[in-house]
């Protein structure tokens, strides 16, 4: 087992990655205030692995919350089903909400925790790539608007993240990729030594190698933990974190949430800032072929919306959290493995980069390496 630790003075925190980690109390118990533990989880992760998770807290008063699987879900009314349960169960302050599952769960459980009696301790147990790379991490919690992903939540950190990389091996190969796309952004914002070895074990990652998921996970923690440390509340660095997000969000809501996944939005998102990015003059055309052939190796799609326009893009994006006095602001790329957060570029290079004819750039890519 690796033990990382982000640091946020008295609000510390560890995460453990490993192997079979969800049956093992003595990472749970120092971290529960009290005697009242509330599990919450979806349909589709209940069947797998609440039984085992519920064995650890044997000794407490334990109460089961499970909500509907999906991106769709994540929302007010879904949100009100976990209240409905603490209140229903008498949980008090001192109970700790589990969440059990995906970025989902993991997003409305930490809200629900941060929301219910103004505060309650919260445990993170991952269950996807996606969210044992990502959201579990930093303490970023909420639900989705219809006008804009993520825009309503809080800054509410665990007091522990597990991560059992054995529950990898349930998941689709559509989810384990669109985890994929977290980790190679980690490699393109901070860590270009990363790149080479993705492009060295992707197909070992992709086959489900545990030692190898460990070590990415592992890497990809450690940059989000740095970045966390350094920047909670996303007032600078932390933003870079959400390369290809802004692009990658304005699909998610547009197509309706869940049509694409996120990772895979996040994916054709940043093909986008890659483009962008060459456009600048800040990364070589060579570069940002490296990039998309990268994301394509992990079984990712490299191709935003076809029935998406310019327009549709800006009608979204507008309303990105990182928007701050009216002027839009993108993470882009310096260099690979330098990421910035600027509203520093022409007008006409976005235009020109949401008018991409993406097809047509990959089918190029497919004829210079032949």
């Amino acid at each position: 087992m690796q033990t990382l630790t982000v640091a946020l003075g008295d609000r510390s925190y560890p995460i453990h990655i490993g192997s079979n980690l969800l049956d093992r109390a003595e990472l749970f118990v120092p971290h529960l205030a009290g005697r009242q533990v509330a599990i919450v989880t979806n349909e589709t992760v209940a069947p797998l692995y609440l039984e085992r998770i519920k064995a650890v807290f044997a000794d407490r008063q334990v109460a089961t919350i499970v909500l509907p699987d999906g991106e769709s879900y994540k929302n007010w009314e879904t949100l009100q089903l976990i209240f409905d349960g603490l209140l229903k169960a008498r949980h008090d302050r001192r109970t700790t909400v589990v969440a059990l599952g995906g970025g989902v769960i993991g997003d409305m459980a930490g809200f629900a925790a941060a929301c219910y009696q103004r505060g309650v301790d919260f445990i993170q147990v991952p269950t996807t790539l996606l969210s044992q790379v990502d959201s579990s991490v930093g303490g970023k919690t909420g639900i989705n608007h219809p006008l804009g992903k993520n825009m309503v939540g809080a800054f509410y950190q665990p007091k522990a993240v597990l991560i059992d990389v054995t529950v990898l091996g349930s998941l689709p190969p559509r989810e384990l990729s669109a985890g994929l796309a977290e980790v190679i952004k980690y490699g393109l914002i901070c860590d270009a030594p990363f790149l080479d070895w993705l492009e060295a074990n992707m197909g070992g990652l992709r086959a489900l190698d545990e030692n190898l998921l460990v070590q990415a996970i592992e890497r990809s923690c450690s940059a989000k933990a740095r970045v966390v440390g350094t920047d909670e509340r996303e007032s600078g660095i932390r933003a870079t974190l959400n390369l290809g997000h802004t692009f990658g969000h304005a699909i998610e809501t547009h197509m309706g949430y869940g049509v694409w996944l996120h990772g895979e939005a996040v994916s054709a998102g940043t093909v986008m800032a890659l483009q962008m990015s060459a456009g600048l003059g800040w990364i070589s055309e060579a570069e940002r072929d490296r990039g998309i052939r990268l994301l394509r190796d992990a079984g990712l799609p490299v191709v935003p919306p076809l029935e998406m326009s310019a327009k549709d893009f800006l009608e979204h994006m507008v309303v990105d959290k990182k928007v701050l006095d009216g002027r839009m602001r993108l993470v882009l790329l310096k260099g690979m493995g330098e990421a910035v957060v600027t509203d520093a570029f022409e007008r006409r290079i976005l235009d020109e980069t949401l008018e991409t004819d993406y097809q047509a750039l990959v089918a190029r890519l497919d004829q210079r390496a032949q």
